[in-house]
């Protein structure tokens, strides 16, 4: 992504079966954790879930070895905004991996979460503080 090259599916699948065994390995140690990522893709999210499952076609399309979209103690927080006000706040950064060029690969990548997905939709206009209070009611209810 540096050299302004989108990543394809077969360049994120090794990180973020990775981070599904980050995932699984809070979860049996029974500790809570935040976990950060553009998971852009119904099948990336199925690989946090699911890992290696999810590649194996079950459960309909994007894997999840036929046990569905949800996987206890995981809460996606969807952080949602127009291109506009994103492509200003990349512009705005500075000495960040992903050059303000491939914003618009990573929005027709975007396959926003379905209900099912346990996925908390957040709107981005608002600041971190409500953001944050947002994300923290929801896991309290989720928990």
């Amino acid at each position: 992504m540096a050299s302004g090259i989108p990543l394809t599916d077969q360049d994120r699948t090794p990180w973020l079966l990775l981070l599904h065994d980050i995932i699984q390995r809070e979860m049996a140690a029974g500790t809570n954790a935040i976990l950060v990522c553009s998971a852009l893709k119904k099948l990336y999210r199925q690989l946090l879930l699911f890992g290696r499952c999810a590649l194996d076609g079950g459960g309909g399309a994007g894997g999840g070895a036929g046990v569905g979209d949800r996987l206890e103690g995981v809460l996606f927080a969807f952080l949602q905004g127009s291109f506009q006000l994103i492509q200003e706040r990349v512009q705005a950064r500075g000495g960040h991996f992903m050059p303000p060029s491939l914003l618009r690969s990573q929005f027709d990548t975007l396959e926003p979460p379905s209900p099912a997905e346990n996925a908390l939709a957040l709107d981005i206009r608002d600041g971190m503080p409500e953001i944050a209070a947002e994300i923290e009611r929801a896991l309290s209810a989720h928990l």
